[in-house]
């Protein structure tokens, strides 16, 4: 018995291969990530913004008694600055904030690199930091206000508790993210405890490390402009919460406008770090 191929059955071999393959040997490779960088794209969502602000108020479509026109807004900075309270409260919130980070990133750190590397250790930090992960630093601050008094002790304490909880759980993920192998390669040379730490914890927990540092900046000027507004008397919050008492609005947006300019700087040099000392990562970023 012969079969004979019609119109009706034919062998699978003989399908044509599907359209997206064939575009795909036409035109050479096809490119599957986010394509090329965009000059000056990490600004150009921010620029739009500000745009729409001035076109906005250029065409009376917001209310200036609400929200203040740039110019206004660029006269208030002139007039700050003139006087001098805006280079005085900006040295006050600057201190504060690296102070609170600087001491929240050394903590956090220490004790992602003790809880990932001894179970006993995890078995002490990691609880108490989950629960302070759950339990908002702004929620705190009337207990902080009756342990360490409105000074600057709570203030700080304030933003280290913020700082700790982004760097202890994006470092700790990193160290217990290390491939085992690299674990039994150093057992297996002898390699002593701190030389271990040092050549393959350190660089293996640094990406992890480098993307809770920029939540913890994030945190420390959002805890910082909370904590300058409580009974403080001295501070960009301080300023931006007197010209709220006597209805200031160019003030108050430009006092928003210097966190809002410290938080995209802050970020912009922690993502500069980053791609410096991850040069031997290959991502979609690049």
């Amino acid at each position: 018995m012969t079969l004979i191929a019609t119109d009706d059955f034919k062998p699978a071999t003989a399908a044509a291969p599907a359209a997206p393959l064939v575009r795909a040997r036409r035109g050479g490779r096809v490119r599957l990530g986010p394509g090329p960088a965009i000059p000056f794209g990490m600004q150009l969502g921010s620029l739009l913004l500000v745009a729409s602000w001035v076109i906005g108020s250029g065409l009376g479509l917001i209310d200036p008694r609400i929200f203040s026109a740039p110019w206004t807004v660029a006269d208030a900075f002139r007039q700050l600055i003139a006087d001098g309270r805006l280079q005085e409260h900006f040295g006050v919130s600057a201190w504060r904030a690296v102070s609170g980070l600087v001491i929240g990133v050394a903590i956090g750190t220490v004790l992602a690199v003790i809880a990932g590397l001894s179970r006993l250790g995890e078995a002490l930090i990691d609880g108490p930091i989950q629960i302070k992960r759950a339990v908002p630093t702004l929620a705190l601050i009337p207990l902080l206000m009756l342990w360490f008094g409105i000074g600057e002790q709570m203030k700080i304490i304030t933003i280290v508790l913020a700082v700790i909880v982004p760097i202890y759980i994006h470092t700790h993920n990193a160290l217990r993210g290390i491939d085992n192998r690299y674990v039994e390669l150093s057992e297996t040379l002898n390699l002593p405890r701190w030389t271990f730490i040092r050549q393959v914890v350190l660089p293996g927990a640094l990406p992890g490390f480098l993307l809770g540092l920029r939540f913890a900046v994030t945190l420390c000027w959002v805890s910082l402009v909370v904590v300058e507004q409580v009974n403080a008397t001295s501070g960009l919050g301080y300023m931006i919460n007197l010209a709220r008492t006597y209805g200031q609005t160019e003030i108050i947006i430009a006092g928003i406008v210097v966190y809002a300019v410290l938080g995209l700087a802050s970020d912009a040099a922690v993502r500069f770090v980053e791609r410096r000392a991850l040069t031997w990562r290959r991502t979609l970023s690049q």
